[in-house]
Parts: C-alpha cells; structure tokens; sequence
C-alpha cells in the first residue's frame, strides 16, 4: 500500500502495510497519563471505577500532572493553595471579563474561556514567575555547593535579585498588593507551609527563600513589601514539586471556578451588554478638541 511520509517541508511516497499503518497511527500520540480502550479507562494506571468515590477531585489534579497520588498532607496543602486563589472579585479583570461576556450573550464556555484567556503573564502569571524567581535562587545555592546551608541564602538572594535589576527588573512578582496593605492568605498559607515542613511533609527550603526574597526586597524602604498570594503559592508549589509551569496551570484551574461562579451569578441577574463602568462615569476622552469638517476636502 502506498502512503506518504513527512520529512520536513517534503513529502516522500513509501510503501506501508496496514498493520504498519496501524501501528504508526498508534504511535501518533503517546500519553503516559491515559489508557482508554473498549469498557476501561484507566488513569495513570489506576482504573476510573476504583478511583471513583474513592479519591477526591485534589488528589486527582495531583495524580495527573505528579502521576502518582499524594498523601494527605500533600494533598491538604495543595489543596489550600488552591482554594486561596478562586476568587478575587469583579475588580480582577478575568472576572469582570466574564460576567461582560454573559451580558454580551456568550455562553458560559465563551464566558469562562474569554476570562481565561486574559490569564496571561501580567494578570495571570506572577505566580509562575515567583516560582522561576524561587528555583533561580535555589539554582545559586546549589550551584557555590550549598545544598543545605541556608546560611548562604541571603547572599544567594541579593544576587539573584540585583541579577533581574541590572537587566532592567522594577517589579519582583509574588510580593507587594495593589489593594490589600496585607494580602490576608499569605499568613494563614505560610503558617500550613511551617506545620507541614515540621512534620517533614516538606523541606520548607522555599519558604526560607520566599521569606528572604521578601526582606531584600524591603530593605531600605519605609514600609515593608509583603508577600501577596502569588509569592505564598509560589512556595507551596516549589516545595511540592511541580514546575513553574504546572503552578500557572492550577492557578488557572484554581480561579475557573470563581470565573464560572460569577458568570452563572450574571446570568441569573440578567443585564445587556454591560462594560467596565456604567455609562454615566463615561471615561476620559483625550483627543482633539470638536472641530468642523473642513469645506475643501481635497486630501
């Protein structure tokens, strides 16, 4: 049987049987996560049935993205993380961007996909950035051979930090709230991350380094920059092991649902084609001032 294959921008005519084609259609996706066949569905290894009822929704995330299951302290303070960062308000723009967008007439898929959308790097990201600022550090200390001297730390800290300053860097994410002068999730998330490295649930090596990000960064200020909730989630991540980029990804997982409970909310109060502000504040126009159309319009 003749076929083609791709290599590159060409395509070349080879000939494959079909069990040969077959097999390379099996071998066009490749998942260690999944393993559905006729009657089974198996995550990771487990099967769905025995996961049903038995495992709960945290532990799952955990298990397909770590690919094994957590124990319960990992699992509570995962979990934690989670909760701290559902919601926080209209005033957050992927919120506000979801109740516009049901007020536009999107469907809740459209609504909560428009608000996910605009998680990016400045509104959605810092958390993923304190966690690369954190592993930066950590990458310093191990690389002078200070694996388990946090003597060094500060050291390590300001040098990494004058590092992102010299290439330009005003703004360390994780740490500072536009709104709140304390953001309150980042004591009660901190005291978990305390209570889990004393029972050795984790090395709590990045709480030290969030913690010392923190003084360097207020050193010298009249008022103290305090951790906000992305730099206390950052912590939890790092110290539970998943990548910077799995730390964007839960976050993301994490607000959908304060993105999905607010645009059901704007649903059921009804409203067409709400904006940012109502329109009797109007918004400031910057332009030239009237003028008449000129008579002679050869342009």
């Amino acid at each position: 049987m003749s076929t083609t294959t791709d290599h590159g921008d060409e395509r070349v005519p080879t000939t494959a049987s079909p069990q040969e084609l077959v097999d390379e259609a099996r071998r066009w996706w490749q998942t260690d996560i999944i393993d559905v066949r006729p009657g089974e569905i198996s995550l990771r290894g487990y099967p769905i049935q025995e996961l049903i009822g038995n495992v709960g929704f945290v532990d799952t995330i955990w298990l397909m993205l770590r690919g094994e299951l957590p124990s319960r302290a990992q699992a509570a303070l995962f979990e934690a993380a989670l909760v701290a960062s559902v919601d926080h308000g209209p005033a957050a723009p992927s919120i506000a961007i979801a109740r516009m967008a049901t007020t536009c007439g999107a469907p809740v898929n459209s609504a909560m996909a428009s608000a996910i959308n605009v998680l990016d790097d400045v509104h959605g990201g810092p958390g993923q950035q304190c966690m690369e600022l954190y592993l930066e550090i950590d990458a310093e200390l191990r690389r002078v051979g200070h694996l388990d001297d946090m003597v060094h730390l500060d050291e390590a800290t300001r040098l990494v930090l004058q590092r992102h300053r010299d290439a330009g860097v005003r703004y360390f994410p994780g740490f500072g709230h536009r709104f709140h002068p304390l953001d309150p999730r980042t004591p009660r998330l901190l005291s978990l991350v305390d209570a889990a490295a004393a029972e050795g649930v984790v090395n709590g090596r990045f709480a030290a380094i969030g913690r010392a990000v923190e003084d360097a960064i207020s050193e010298g200020r009249p008022k103290r920059i305090p951790m906000n909730v992305d730099g206390v989630t950052a912590i939890i991540y790092c110290e539970l092991g998943l990548t910077p980029e799995q730390g964007r990804g839960v976050f993301i997982l994490a607000r959908s649902v304060g993105i999905l409970a607010h645009a059901v909310e704007q649903m059921t109060q009804g409203g067409r084609i709400k904006g940012p502000m109502p329109k009797s504040i109007g918004y400031t126009y910057t332009g030239p001032a009237r003028r008449p159309l000129p008579n002679d319009l050869d342009r």
